[in-house]
């Protein structure tokens, strides 16, 4: 009897503890760089949150630059990271694919140098700056994303080649008023993803988009009502190119710039791609939005095709979810 009351009472102090842990909430954390506030680094805010909560935790980070390499993992849903103010609330690291491992001697490979890597379900991101800004010595990945329904609104994610890996399929994600850059195959993986009133500027002459749709997948990247612009002296950009034979991207109602080819699209140096990459424009207007000369394995969706084309429609699974603004 002695060992059992002893060992009820250890239980009923550990259930104690853990129910005062004054973190399990729905209140907002606040970071802050210069150390006004609780938490002087966002993984230290990441670090304090529930698993699977079934309550939205908002985490505030105050104007600054953090030069933090973070992981969202996957026990975290509901969070929400929000900026003090896009330009000035920025989340930096400089890793590289040719960076060499300290365990190994190898090269990182491109899937390893991300700044912000998401694993958790149901995250948004809002008003800040997502920054790969190592020098142009290999791919180098901002954003990497892995869980489902995720969004972001009001976010630049800056970088060079890779700079948005959407890196898992299946996978939905949300992008609204964002600024995206980069040099070569700066969109690319196998998610599914919809960027609505977007800004994407290419610095070089390459390739926007570099999507690896699966095959049984019916949508992979939609553009809607972007602008698509560039460095200067930059006239040779292509809108993609596909990382895998079904490749899937759509821009649609969007400002294509002169720095766009003729022909639009390229087939990676694989002819055997034309005839299963979902290559597909409507509506779309500027200087480079031209039909006459685009490759004759694209296809511009007619007026009824592009009105079946809805953010529900691209959504949809077995679940009502719609993106959070």
């Amino acid at each position: 009897m002695r060992r059992i009351a002893t060992f009820l009472l250890l239980f009923a102090s550990i259930t104690a503890s853990m129910a005062a842990n004054k973190y399990d909430n729905p209140d907002t954390l606040f970071v802050a760089r210069d150390g006004t506030c609780e938490f002087r680094n966002i993984n230290d805010a990441i670090e304090v949150c529930r698993a699977f909560m079934d309550y939205h935790k908002v985490i505030f980070v105050k104007k600054g630059t953090y030069k933090e390499k973070l992981i969202i993992p996957s026990w975290l849903d509901n969070i929400e990271i929000v900026g003090e103010e896009v330009e000035s609330t920025i989340i930096t690291f400089d890793d590289h694919a040719n960076v060499r491992m300290a365990d190994t001697e190898r090269p990182m490979g491109t899937f390893r140098t991300y700044t912000l890597k998401i694993e958790g379900n149901g995250i948004t991101l809002k008003n800040i700056t997502i920054e790969n800004n190592s020098a142009r010595l290999g791919q180098a990945v901002a954003l990497h994303t892995e869980g489902d329904r995720l969004t972001f609104i009001g976010c630049r994610f800056l970088g060079h080649q890779d700079t948005v890996y959407t890196g898992k399929a299946g996978t939905r994600l949300y992008f609204e008023n964002c600024y995206i850059e980069g040099t070569t195959d700066f969109i690319f993986g196998p998610s599914t993803a919809w960027f609505e009133n977007c800004t994407i500027k290419s610095k070089s002459n390459s390739y926007v988009t570099a999507a690896s749709t699966p095959k049984d997948v019916a949508f992979g990247y939609v553009f809607n009502g972007c602008r698509l612009i560039a460095d200067e002296n930059v006239d040779q950009v292509y809108l993609g190119r596909p990382w895998r034979p079904y490749a899937y991207t759509l821009f649609m109602n969007c400002e294509l710039g002169k720095h766009i080819v003729a022909a639009g699209w390229h087939n990676w140096k694989n002819p055997a791609n034309e005839s299963t990459a979902r290559y597909l424009e409507y509506n779309n207007k500027g200087e480079g939005a031209g039909i006459k000369e685009r490759a004759p394995w694209s296809r511009q969706l007619t007026r009824k095709e592009a009105a079946a084309i809805t953010k529900e429609r691209v959504f949809s699974r077995n679940d009502s979810w719609a993106p959070t603004l």
